[in-house]
């Protein structure tokens, strides 16, 4: 699980620098990806797997976007790490989330997703 843990740090620190270093525009593109991320997994059920389900639509879109090189992926890189950290069963989860949230606050309108 420690693989994992350094595995989603690494991969929150690249979604954050990704946000960080965006022109309004690409910053507002990922805000909507992220929403959309949002509106998708929220229409996903959660089953024995956990989020897993979830976790993997939103890579599977990330990856698509990813392709195109379009900044896009961002947002639904962030929507698959928040699920997997809402899980609350990886170490230092919580430290994790605290970092999610403060990346979803630096996206435009993103608020009314946070959960």
């Amino acid at each position: 699980m420690a693989d994992e843990v350094e595995d989603l740090s690494r991969t929150l620190i690249w979604t954050v620098g990704m946000i960080t270093q965006a022109d309004p525009d690409d910053l507002r593109r990922v805000s909507r990806a992220y929403r959309e991320a949002q509106d998708l997994v929220s229409q996903i059920p959660k089953n024995e797997e956990g989020a897993r389900p979830r976790i993997v639509a939103c890579f599977h879109r990330s990856d698509e976007y990813r392709a195109a090189d379009d900044i896009a992926c961002v947002g639904w890189i962030l929507t698959a790490i928040q699920e997997r950290v809402n899980e609350g069963d990886l170490p230092d989860w919580r430290k994790l989330r605290t970092v999610v949230k403060k990346a979803v606050k630096l996206l435009p309108d993103s608020t009314r997703t946070l959960h």
